[in-house]
């Protein structure tokens, strides 16, 4: 299978679809006090960036990468410029997503007293995935961080932090229940899935099996949320896997084991993206109604998001005038050879789908996120970001 930085791809909606009023990109206080990201390179911020076995094809620290970044330099996003973490934060009032957790240069903002002047903490890596062994040596030439590990170490700090003086672990506790996680994972086990399956050297002893596969994701999932949850987290703001058999690198491989939907997408990889989303849903509205009191959601259709952009490229004021299939940045019509300064580069990114092989470019992560914050309950559900975070935090 293809090395990659990791993706959740193709998370994508019209500006021209209904969303509530976005007052948020300018207020002068952010909506929350914190937002903790966790998940993969769609919102990764520059986290692998630190990892010393981590190769090149897992990492975004290199031009071009960073292009359209407010500095013009790489800073470990897998994009042009911003991601969606940025932009949903920048609709909270944040000026961009909280730091990487394991940047050096960020250590003091793990400490509670710095927790709202930076914003939080984001402690996705790109290439991770709900299972451990997604995004290890064979990918990544070394194990990326795993969302159990992403979890853990962010109940190690709110230990830490309610370790201290009884009066911030109350001040601990109350910022957590009203601060906003963000979650996008689940992409990456289903690429390495669906791509162990469709090479023809595969392993013939290992069985495909569906079912048990993506239940072990919803097992993992909910046991994530759970522990979130215990640590305090009580709204959650959720983007599914999206129709990741369409990005550039996975529709090649549909046109190499000639396993293409009429899109011309991987089949395979979109089925499982279709069969996991309701189980997503159904995993949450059970925590949020019979297990975890007070525990609030919004979950994003990353899917249904996808195949409307995609059979509306050009409705104004959208103008994607590129194939979906071709990246902005890389060679031939699938980006196969990768995105680096030695290959091609696009003059119009926001006329592009993909930035790269698997990530969407930035214009395509801001519309993301503005439907994600403001949708009318198109592709989001219960409730939008905006309404979640407005709701009361109130639990046992």
């Amino acid at each position: 299978m293809a090395s990659r930085g990791g993706a959740f791809v193709v998370l994508v909606v019209l500006c021209s679809l209904p969303v509530l009023p976005l007052q948020a990109c300018a207020t002068k206080k952010p909506l929350v006090p914190a937002m903790f990201v966790f998940g993969d390179s769609l919102v990764d911020v520059g986290n692998n960036h630190h990892l010393p076995n981590v190769n090149n094809s897992c990492k975004a620290n290199y031009p071009p990468y960073g292009v359209d970044y407010p500095s013009h330099k790489p800073t470990g996003r897998f994009s042009n410029g911003y991601n969606l973490a940025d932009h949903l934060a920048q609709q909270l009032g944040f000026a961009e997503s909280p730091p990487p957790f394991f940047s050096p240069t960020n250590a003091k903002a793990r400490r509670f007293s710095r927790l709202t002047s930076t914003g939080g903490i984001n402690f996705a890596s790109g290439g991770s995935g709900l299972l451990n062994t997604t995004g290890g040596s064979k990918v990544c030439g070394g194990q990326v961080v795993s969302m159990a590990e992403q979890v853990g170490n962010f109940k190690s700090l709110v230990r830490t932090w309610e370790s201290k003086k009884r009066k911030q672990a109350a001040a601990a506790a109350d910022l957590i229940s009203n601060s906003l996680v963000l979650f996008s994972v689940g992409s990456n086990d289903l690429f390495e899935y669906s791509d162990f399956f469709a090479d023809p050297n595969h392993d013939p002893n290992v069985t495909r099996n569906d079912p048990a596969f993506l239940q072990e994701l919803i097992t993992l999932y909910a046991a994530y949320v759970k522990d979130l949850y215990a640590a305090g987290a009580t709204k959650f703001s959720v983007v599914s896997p999206s129709l990741v058999g369409c990005c550039p690198l996975q529709r090649k491989i549909a046109n190499d084991s000639n396993d293409m939907d009429g899109s011309g997408c991987f089949s395979t990889a979109n089925n499982l993206s279709r069969q996991l989303y309701p189980m997503i849903h159904s995993m949450l509205r059970n925590l949020s109604q019979n297990e975890l009191p007070g525990m609030k959601y919004s979950l994003g259709d990353a899917i249904g998001m996808a195949q409307y952009i995609l059979g509306h490229p050009r409705t104004p004021p959208n103008n994607f005038t590129m194939p979906p299939y071709r990246p902005c940045c890389g060679k031939g019509d699938f980006g196969d050879t990768g995105c680096n300064d030695s290959v091609p580069l696009c003059d119009d990114r926001s006329s592009f789908f993909f930035w790269d092989r698997f990530h969407p470019t930035e214009a395509v992560s801001a519309i993301t996120a503005q439907q994600l914050f403001g949708g009318n309950g198109t592709f989001v559900h219960p409730v939008n970001v905006q309404q979640l975070v407005a709701s009361s935090a109130s639990r046992p």
